[in-house]
């Protein structure tokens, strides 16, 4: 049933004429006719029946028009709800790396807790790929991935991509190594007889790792993979081999990070989510907050 042809219904209730449900509306006597004789069929019974020269709600047209005014308060509430200009309202699934979920997400949380209390935040964590194609087959709202310079990520055309935060990295080797100076191919060159440890759930630090040591002429020898940074700090402290770690997070007193300033590596982060889906308004205060652009 069409909400226009309900209001005329709700409207001839309330005046009792044609007539003055067109007034209202701004539409003919017949046009408003043959609405109501529409909705007659779209519900298999009789609206109206003559009164004179003028038309009168049948028992069944009154009991429709009682619906029809609770299913047009509910559509315009829906409207309002969710308008641009709506309060945010409803439960945002999302689903990124451990790191940006610690670091800009649970932040979004407590000032979602004080400041929108409607808003709801569903968390999973997962790895960019898996996000990816939660996202795709449209299990969650919003995707927190990441990517590095050197190993970009195509999300592909059916979403959107909103920067969040970048973070140097560098590798990880036991303290006991000298800290020499040099550019990232000495760094790497240095260790080219090491094994090399990488993500589990992730090829990104794979690439970044191979086409570095490409350039500094090796191959490297990937032997071990995990997922926790934790879990890597932990295997170069115990001697199995070095790996690439962030250069803004503490370290274990036998871990050192050594700097790879050129070419340089950095991680960065994204909020992706479906195309259209960001003129939801809790979808829109998430991010916001996520980039720091709301100061409510």
């Amino acid at each position: 049933m069409e909400t226009r042809r309900l209001e005329m219904l709700a409207e001839l209730s309330r005046s009792g004429s044609m007539r003055a449900v067109a007034d209202v509306l701004g539409t003919t006597t017949s046009t408003v006719s043959q609405q109501i004789a529409a909705l007659s069929r779209e519900t298999g019974t009789a609206l109206t029946e003559p009164a004179g020269r003028r038309v009168r709600l049948t028992p069944a047209g009154r009991r429709l028009a009682e619906h029809a005014v609770t299913i047009l308060a509910a559509v315009e509430a829906a409207r309002l709800d969710l308008g641009p200009g709506a309060e945010p309202n409803g439960t945002v699934r999302v689903a990124g790396f451990g790191t940006a979920i610690r670091a800009s997400l649970l932040p979004a949380l407590t000032r979602l807790a004080a400041d929108h209390p409607r808003v709801r935040l569903l968390i999973r964590e997962h790895e960019p790929a898996e996000a990816l194609d939660l996202l795709t087959a449209d299990e969650i709202d919003l995707a927190l991935v990441y990517d590095y310079d050197l190993a970009p990520l195509d999300p592909g055309p059916a979403v959107r991509s909103t920067p969040l935060w970048t973070a140097a990295w560098g590798l990880g080797v036991p303290a006991g190594e000298p800290a020499q100076a040099g550019s990232t191919l000495d760094v790497f060159a240095r260790y080219a007889t090491h094994e090399w440890i990488t993500n589990s759930r992730n090829t990104a630090d794979d690439h970044v790792v191979r086409t570095l040591a490409s350039m500094a002429g090796f191959t490297p020898r990937v032997t071990h993979r995990a997922d926790s940074l934790d879990l890597v700090q932990h295997m170069i402290a115990a001697g199995t081999g070095v790996g690439l770690l962030p250069r803004d997070q503490p370290t274990r007193p036998d871990v050192r990070v050594l700097p790879l300033p050129s070419p340089a590596v950095h991680l960065r982060s994204y909020a992706v989510a479906r195309h259209g889906r960001l003129d939801w308004p809790p979808l829109t205060l998430v991010t916001e907050l996520l980039t720091g652009g709301d100061d409510a």
